[in-house]
């Protein structure tokens, strides 16, 4: 079955021509698509509807991608895909540690574009299955459900991008064990290079948050140096 199967994606992109030309051609690819032309008309719209994935500009008028991406991931659990301009790496932080699950830089080709956002699908739903080890990981008084691909703390839900529901259930298949940058990279089903291992270190930072009593000093996903991240569950 295609990753497109009934998928219903918003594209959100001040450019009348860009935003037209993004949805013909996913629709040709099998999606669903509606579009805003900046961040009030996409909130009206995610007022009455729900989508599996946004792609997002982060340069428009108003409010711009950032801004927005930060606003909906306090709101909602849908994965934001932000397109940036070709060289803005302090954009493409910003809208990691914004909550976006990923970034395409300006100009891209339709079909990068096209394997970015099937990738970002097929991690959604990978990440609530089951692998073999516990079922539950302990982490002080967070808990993390390995079936249901939740974090929980007493009876509060703590909401985890898709990125992030990716990079725990790699942590939880091997526990106490340490975890390369470039196989994190490869979890999430990216290209190598150290722009996008730094990106990781920039999920790892925003996975701690929600985590450790102290981010700084962590006690659960721990730094291994020369190597990369573990998680030490109790």
């Amino acid at each position: 079955m295609s990753d497109a199967a009934e998928a219903h994606l918003l594209i959100v992109d001040d450019d009348e021509r860009i935003r037209n030309l993004l949805q013909k051609f996913l629709i040709r690819n099998g999606f669903w698509v509606s579009a805003a032309r900046d961040a009030a008309h996409a909130r009206r719209i995610l007022s009455g509807l729900e989508f599996d994935l946004i792609v997002m500009d982060v340069m428009m008028p108003g409010e711009d991608g950032i801004s927005l991406t930060r606003s909906l991931c306090k709101e909602i659990a849908t994965p934001i895909l932000l397109l940036t301009a070709k060289g803005a790496t302090d954009d493409r932080i910003r809208g990691l540690e914004a909550g976006a699950d990923d970034y395409l830089p300006k100009p891209f080709e339709p079909k990068e574009l096209l394997l970015r956002i099937n990738a970002i699908l097929r991690r959604v739903p990978v990440a609530a299955r089951a692998e073999a080890g516990p079922k539950v990981l302990s982490l002080g008084p967070v808990r993390y459900d390995v079936e249901r691909g939740e974090m929980w703390e007493g009876g509060r839900f703590i909401r985890l991008t898709a990125t992030e529901s990716a990079l725990m259930k790699v942590f939880a298949a091997c526990p106490g064990e340490p975890v390369s940058r470039s196989a994190l990279v490869a979890g999430l089903g990216r290209d190598g290079g150290q722009a996008q291992e730094r990106a990781i270190d920039v999920q790892i930072t925003r996975l701690r948050r929600k985590i450790e009593a102290d981010p700084k000093q962590p006690r659960y996903l721990q730094t291994v140096r020369g190597e990369g991240y573990r998680l030490v569950p109790d």
